[in-house]
């Protein structure tokens, strides 16, 4: 079974006001935002979501590519890829792999919660 493709990204920031801004003059719609610097962002109404996050200064922000994965108890990845972390459950609601491409970036690979 394979990735359905890509759902989003995770985008750090060390200001999410400016860049959620930033998002929004592209025409992104922010869904929600949390009281703790973060939120999501929405291209077009169906479209791949910007989740924004802040962090410290002294932490270099990232970007994390975000696919999606119907059937995570189904899903058989190659062996050549490297699992940083297995399928575990979220505190946002879904179960989450992390891979770690050939170039040293992390990829979450995201799925539904057990029923």
């Amino acid at each position: 079974m394979a990735t359905e493709g890509i759902e989003g990204m995770v985008v750090e920031t060390h200001n999410w006001g400016r860049a959620a801004r930033f998002f929004q003059s592209l025409g992104f719609t922010l869904e929600f935002e949390t009281d703790h610097g973060s939120g999501l962002l929405r291209g077009g109404d169906d479209g791949p979501y910007v989740f924004l996050r802040e962090v410290p200064a002294d932490e270099a922000p990232t970007i994390q590519p975000v696919l999606t994965v119907a059937d995570p108890d189904a899903f058989r990845l190659d062996p050549a890829v490297e699992v940083v972390t297995e399928f575990e459950e979220t505190h946002y609601g879904t179960r989450e792999m992390i891979v770690r491409d050939p170039d040293g970036r992390t990829w979450s690979l995201q799925a539904p919660t057990k029923a």
